[in-house]
């Protein structure tokens, strides 16, 4: 009776499944030391037949898998402790807020107001200080001193800060979104892409590629100094001074730091005035990574002001300037530079189009025409503030661009899912903004959303805007809007499109969209500006690799890239004798007091190195022979 129980049929199922159970884990455990088994009898086959050759194999997957251990196995690098500030936790509620939201309450002000633009909450302390001329070559310096100490730093010392820096955006990328958000007003989405992936894409094109960068090259040689080598050293040009904006404040900050301290050099940045709160929450993440292998914090400083601040830099000693403004402040910078030769760099921004051809992929078109004008509330040096479309799909595109463009959502990024965050600099940038649209509605464009101020908060808020039938002779196809404004163009055929792109002065980035490759890369050769992609919107700036800046309006020169890392150092040619005891002598009708015969000589040199033929190339030999044997008189 017990052995046809239920409970006597249970215990033979359970013994049957933990017998079928170690079958298979030793079935398992048979077929692993089988593998491995296998791999050990045919790594010593190998070894046995073919020693050496299959010795060097090993050797190379070993050395492989050395070199790339951080890659597979990971968190293995000491991480940064930096205090965040209360104002980015997601509890923070603020106690204060300004009663006007402006910087300062007149330009004789020594402070800066710090406030959130989305509510006009206080931030930190409430202000800053606006530094002077004696404070700010103060901080110059500092930063020369310890230039000095860095500058003899290796490159292995100079990533590991770089990679420190790396796991802390990694490991921090809510918390350095959040302070950007609450300083700026942008959504945490593009914080996302304007702060975090530039900066930690450009991090690891300059682990990788940039010590190669900055490697001594070196150069050919002529017929006449063939006894010599060539070369070009990129030394640390001393001390880099740099005057950011405040659209994306922690890439624009550490776009900066990574490329002067990894060339060598200390670097002084004059924070926009805008976003003063965040930059001492973001120069405490570089410093704490110096600090963590023993250099000195000044090798990176900022310098916190209006223009008086951003002058006195210019003027105190830094051995170059970058600048990222608008082209009346780089007319401004560069007339001061000139005062002590200082060279600079400037990126002015852009009034970037996008040609939109009647074979482009549709939908793809539709959507970065969105992220290129909105993102960041349309404050973006290279957004897309033109968009030239084929007449073919002109009014099927404006229709639908009108509905996502209406239904865009708009408020405080953090205290609801939005779209479209603040206007950073308030109610003068609005202003800005609102007569530009103005103009061009008055001018024949057509309104099709928004164009007016959102009163939807307390907070600076302009409503995202689509203006079509816009005309070359309108105001806004030629100046920066920098907000959220999408502007559309109708062309007629690649030619009257080419004329539209080029018939505005600025010259920064450009877009191409279009399935026929030849077409598009014709268009985008006749695009005059710094950068262009084809079928694609600011993915160049994510390709470190390659240098930014403009034309005509939109600056010149070039930072990112392998020229914007070379940009940052001194480029020195050198030569050398090229075999021990072989040296550049004087022939001796060349020799001081001049021989008679001294100019003829020199004819001969020329027609025997560059002449035209053998036979004058001989002429030329005997004739040198003759000179050099004569005696001078």
């Amino acid at each position: 009776n017990h052995a046809t129980s239920p409970t006597h049929a249970l215990c033979r199922e359970r013994e049957r499944g933990e017998r079928a159970c170690a079958s298979v884990f030793l079935c398992s455990s048979k077929m692993l030391g089988d593998a491995v088994s296998y791999v050990l009898r045919t790594v010593a086959l190998l070894l046995t037949r073919e020693p050496v050759l299959h010795t060097l194999i090993l050797l190379a997957v070993g050395y492989f898998l050395y070199t790339w251990r951080e890659f597979f196995i990971g968190g293995r690098r000491p991480r940064l402790n930096v205090p965040i500030p209360p104002e980015a936790k997601a509890d923070w509620k603020p106690t204060k807020f300004v009663d006007n939201m402006t910087l300062r309450d007149s330009p004789s002000d020594k402070t800066i107001r710090l406030y959130d633009p989305c509510s006009g909450a206080v931030l930190g302390s409430g202000s800053a200080k606006a530094m002077d001329r004696d404070e700010v070559r103060a901080v110059v310096a500092a930063a020369r001193t310890a230039a000095a100490t860095w500058r003899q730093t290796s490159f292995e010392t100079r990533k590991k800060v770089l990679a420190l820096v790396q796991d802390y955006v990694v490991d921090h990328q809510e918390d350095i979104c959040r302070v950007a958000s609450r300083d700026t007003g942008k959504t945490m989405v593009d914080g996302a892409f304007g702060e975090l992936l530039t900066t930690c894409e450009k991090i690891r094109w300059v682990l990788e590629s940039g010590e190669e960068a900055l490697a001594t090259e070196k150069r050919s040689v002529g017929p006449l100094t063939m006894h010599k080598t060539a070369r070009v050293e990129y030394h640390p040009v001393g001390v880099m001074g740099a005057i950011i904006p405040w659209n994306y404040p922690f890439h624009n900050m550490f776009g900066q730091i990574i490329s002067s301290i990894f060339a060598g050099n200390a670097i002084v940045i004059k924070v926009s005035e805008h976003s003063t709160w965040s930059a001492d929450y973001y120069v405490s993440i570089v410093h704490a990574a110096l600090r963590a292998v023993g250099q000195p914090e000044d090798v990176v400083k900022i310098v916190t002001g209006y223009a008086e601040a951003g002058s006195a830099l210019i003027n105190s000693g830094v051995d170059k300037v970058v600048f990222i403004g608008s082209p009346g402040v780089g007319k401004l910078v560069m007339r001061a530079a000139s005062d002590t030769l200082t060279p600079v760099v400037l990126e002015l921004g852009g009034k970037d189009a996008a040609v939109v051809c009647d074979d482009c992929d549709y939908d793809q078109v539709v959507n970065l025409a969105m992220r290129g004008t909105f993102q960041n509330c349309g404050q973006n040096c290279i957004g897309l503030e033109r968009l030239v479309v084929h007449q073919a799909i002109y009014d099927r595109f404006v229709a639908d661009v009108a509905q996502r463009v209406t239904a865009l959502r708009q408020g405080s990024p953090l205290d609801g899912p939005v779209d479209c965050g603040a206007m950073t600099m308030g109610t003068a940038q609005i202003a800005g903004i609102q007569k530009l649209v103005d103009d061009a509605v008055k001018n024949g464009a057509k309104l099709l959303a928004g164009g007016k101020v959102n009163t939807c908060a307390k907070g600076s808020f302009y409503t995202p805007t689509l203006l079509a039938d816009v005309t070359p002779k309108m105001q806004i196809a030629q100046c920066e809007v920098f907000g959220p404004v999408m502007v559309v163009m109708k062309a007629r055929d690649d030619v009257h499109a080419l004329e539209l792109v080029n018939s505005c002065e600025y010259g920064l980035g450009s877009s191409v969209f279009s399935k026929d490759y030849k077409r598009a890369e014709k268009i985008a050769a006749g695009i005059h500006a710094g950068m262009c992609n084809v079928n694609d919107f600011g993915v160049n700036y994510l390709c470190q690799s390659l240098p930014f800046g403009g034309v005509k309006t939109s600056g010149f020169d070039r930072f990112a890239g392998i020229e914007g890392l070379r940009g940052c150092c001194v480029p020195k040619a050198v030569t050398s004798d090229r075999f021990p005891g072989v040296r550049t002598t004087i022939p001796p009708p060349l020799q001081y007091p001049l021989a008679a015969s001294a100019f003829n000589f020199c004819e001969a040199l020329v027609q025997m190195v560059y002449g035209d033929g053998l036979w004058p190339r001989v002429q030329a030999v005997f004739r040198l022979v003759k000179f050099s044997l004569q005696k001078k008189q």
